[in-house]
């Protein structure tokens, strides 16, 4: 099963068990199972080995269903001669808790920022996890000096609930709560989560 989802500019694409296992093998397993151009420095800081297997270990434990609760890949459409490209990847961690709550995690490649691929990607992924009947709450922690992080969650109408612990910010999106997508701001220039 793939699921795909499609924003103005970007293709999210769930990952799969073989996607897990692409990503254990390198970029170029990556882009060969995606049809895209796939940076060298592929995966983005943060996105160790060990996450990946983490991932594949709990994809593998809920099985099909767990397809759209872990991790998503951006991919830039291609235009004119251009390939399409891989420019950030998102992740809920897992399916919806027994209280409806879903935690999401994104980042943008440093040269894909400043281009609201950012702010596409969460606002697609909070509408589609919030479309599930089980989903009553989407949440995403951030640094609290992330500036630009906190910027596209502000964009796609997530709001604070409140400190975690010094320095990280619990960011809410709520069934019901409108996204906020238009307001015009700048998002991506500063550190990415």
């Amino acid at each position: 099963m793939v699921l795909f989802l499609q924003t103005p500019h970007l293709d999210l694409v769930a990952a799969t068990l073989l996607h897990a296992e692409a990503e254990l093998g390198g970029p170029r397993q990556v882009a060969r199972l995606l049809g895209v151009t796939v940076p060298k420095d592929w995966p983005p800081p943060g996105i160790s080995r060990q996450f990946i297997e983490g991932f594949r270990s709990r994809m593998r434990a809920d099985g099909p269903a767990a397809i759209g609760w872990y991790a998503w890949y951006a991919v830039c459409r291609g235009a004119a001669l251009q390939p399409s490209a891989l420019v950030g990847a998102a992740a809920f961690f897992g399916q919806p808790d027994p209280q409806g709550v879903v935690e999401l995690g994104f980042t943008i490649l440093p040269e894909y920022r400043g281009r609201r691929h950012g702010v596409e990607m969460v606002s697609t992924l909070a509408g589609h996890a919030l479309a599930d009947q089980r989903v009553r709450r989407v949440v995403s922690d951030a640094r609290a000096r992330d500036r630009a992080t906190l910027a596209v969650l502000r964009h796609c109408g997530f709001h604070p609930e409140g400190e975690l612990e010094p320095g990280i910010v619990r960011m809410i999106r709520c069934l019901g709560d409108p996204d906020a997508t238009d307001d015009g701001g700048d998002d991506e220039q500063e550190d990415d989560s």
